[in-house]
């Protein structure tokens, strides 16, 4: 294997570190509240001004990513044709990086025309490594057309299972791994991924053995967690203790210190370029390698803009204009409104089961812009579904912009081939709205990425009652607050987004049978493709949840020529109320089927059991007699 050299011959110094993860394409500087305020952090411009700080002081400073460099800003949308990603990072020095679920979020076939892109730009890119990636094969044994693709793209990329780099004259192997949960979020990516741990296993002893490396780093696109059983980069560390550093992510995780697990030095920087890890190690008399310097180096207006990664930045803004915005007659900083106060952050969306503006607000667009589109012909909607897992930012105090609105809603892709999830519609019968909203109330507290936000329904729930037993009280309601019963039987619409909707039909599986929701046609047959039911501007263009959102926020009222979000999404609106009544009346009162059926297999059983207990005992005092 050709080992890519650094500049230093000798053995005895440190090895530095730099490492980033989960960037998706944050290329611009955005605002955190800090409990001090708003400040500006990230921007990749800034990020590589770091970067060059860093390398003044070791020129052979390794610089890594662990995956998920892409999707999450409007510079998405230029994915397929312009790989601005790997462009930039490229352009930034990245040594290498790693593929994480994201950049399966437009199917292989997106991944393999990014890769092609970029490639065939010549520009210098950074080198990708991933180790458990497997590429299935159909009943024939052979690849299907869009997987053939993506290995053809991965080969001519040249993607590898490892690689080795040589700094300092130590021998460095680097693996990439993609996790378990990670992969689960890519479930159309077409490829299987074999089990991080067990390809760990083997990657490291080809490293160790055959390529005789010094030093062994992971750029694992897996995870920590609280829960230990669910802390991914920890159980690899665990189980594989050969790997002597594990940059970690997926989870998005920002360690101020390092996680030491054994020999094993685990370092994560958080998200979307806010900070760079600098971690810099060297070996003790053991040969083991032990932590110099750990620390994340926040990346705000204290540095620099560098000019040309700039420069690069405002020439893909232009080829997004042209190529992404201009069908939507929307400019990437056009001010779409101003809001007079914060929204939710989005690092606190979706920790507790509660109602959430935001989710108001999103699932409010849906409904105004379909009522807009549609016209005389508006057929009602009952309820927009807004999941927690498809919102991916939120709405500080001051002007929202296009860029901003895409970042809420930035996930996916159509059937047009273009950014963006559409939107559609189906139909389901009164007694599944209900059970939309027992989802919600039961499901959450196991899979928290589920809970969702329904527009047009007022629902309450007690988190106290049994499970699919927790909604007490539940009515459409309307945008001003009007409620009206909800018939069981009756067809409803529902809009949402095309993933939102494809995932009903999981309700099933997920309540273990238990519940049911079958989205259905108008006429009230079984839905077979819903590619079939989205909704559409005019002849093609799709309308997307980011749009849809766009432009509600055009039509609030005008101070001053700018429209102005209304102190409606500052309040609560009870569409989602949830209580805690841990008393024995508020946990049994009003069962629902599914519960007076559990309560009648239990009496039927305690009532055998009586049965059986009266059986015994009157054969006991038999045989008692008999003796006697």
């Amino acid at each position: 294997m050709d080992v890519p050299k650094g500049n230093a011959d000798s053995a005895d110094e440190s090895i530095t570190i730099l490492f980033t993860h989960d960037l998706h394409d944050n290329f611009l500087p955005f605002e955190i509240d800090r409990g001090q305020g708003e400040v500006t952090v990230g921007g990749y411009a800034r990020l590589h001004s770091a970067i060059q700080e860093q390398r003044e002081k070791d020129p052979d400073a390794l610089l890594v990513d662990a995956g998920d460099f892409a999707m999450g800003t409007l510079f998405q949308t230029i994915y397929q044709t312009d790989a601005p990603g790997l462009k930039m990072m490229g352009q930034m020095g990245y040594d290498v990086t790693t593929i994480g679920n994201h950049e399966f979020d437009f199917r292989a076939e997106g991944l393999a025309r990014s890769l092609r892109a970029a490639k065939d730009s010549g520009e210098e890119l950074p080198s990708i490594v991933a180790s458990n990636t497997i590429f299935p094969t159909d009943e024939d044994g052979e690849l299907p057309d869009n997987i053939k693709a993506l290995k053809e793209a991965m080969n001519e990329y040249d993607v590898k299972d490892y690689m080795v780099i040589e700094r300092k004259g130590i021998r460095i192997g680097i693996l990439g791994l993609m996790g378990e949960e990670a992969a689960g979020n890519a479930p159309m990516s077409g490829v299987t991924f074999n089990n991080a741990i067990e390809s760990a296993k083997s990657t490291v002893a080809t490293l160790k053995n055959d390529e005789k490396v010094d030093l062994v780093i992971a750029l694992s696109h897996s995870g920590t967690s609280e829960d230990p059983s669910q802390s991914e980069d920890e159980l690899i560390a665990k189980k594989v203790p050969d790997i002597d550093v594990i940059i970690s992510g997926h989870s998005h995780t920002t360690l101020e210190e390092p996680i030491i697990i054994g020999d094993t030095i685990l370092g994560s920087a958080g998200e979307y370029g806010e900070h760079l890890g600098v971690l810099t190690i060297s070996q003790n008399e053991n040969d083991k390698w032990t932590v110099n310097n750990y620390e994340l180096q926040l990346i705000d207006d204290s540095l620099p803009l560098d000019s040309e990664i700039t420069k690069t930045i405002e020439e893909y803004k232009q080829v997004i204009q042209e190529n992404y915005l201009r069908q939507f007659r929307m400019e990437f900083d056009e001010v779409l409104a101003y809001t007079p106060f914060d929204f939710t952050p989005f690092t606190e969306l979706g920790i507790d089961q509660k109602e959430e503006p935001l989710g108001n607000l999103i699932g409010d667009s849906f409904v105004h812009t379909i009522q807009q589109l549609e016209g005389s012909e508006y057929e009602p909607i009952a309820a927009a579904v807004v999941p927690v897992g498809t919102i991916r930012n939120s709405f500080n105090k001051g002007n929202i912009t296009v860029s901003n609105v895409f970042n809420v809603n930035s996930l996916g892709i159509g059937p047009d081939g273009i950014s963006g999830y559409p939107l559609l519609d189906i139909y389901l019968t009164g007694k599944e709205l209900k059970t939309v909203a027992e989802v919600d109330a039961s499901i959450t507290p196991i899979m928290n990425e589920v809970q969702l936000y329904i527009a047009g329904l007022s629902y309450t729930f007690n988190t106290n009652r049994l499970i699919f037993n927790k909604v007490t009280d539940i009515s459409l309601q309307s945008q001003n607050g009007t409620k009206e019963e909800i018939d069981d039987k009756k067809l409803y619409r529902v809009v949402g987004g095309l993933y939102s909707v494809q995932m009903l039909p999981y309700v099933n599986e997920k309540s273990f049978g238990i519940l049911s929701v079958v989205p259905k046609t108008k006429e009230g047959k079984p839905v077979t493709d819903f590619e079939d039911h989205i909704i559409y501007m005019n002849d093609h263009q799709e309308v997307k949840e980011w749009y849809a959102i766009a432009n509600y926020m055009k039509s609030f009222e005008k101070v001053d020529g700018v429209a102005q979000v209304p102190a409606y999404y500052n309040q609560l609106k009870d569409r989602k109320v949830v209580v805690h009544d841990a008393s024995i009346f508020a946990i049994l009162k009003n069962p629902n089927g599914i519960i007076l059926t559990a309560y009648g297999i239990v009496l039927a059983f305690v009532g055998i059991l009586a049965l059986l207990i009266t059986y015994i005992v009157k054969r006991r005092k038999r045989k008692k007699g008999t003796a006697v």
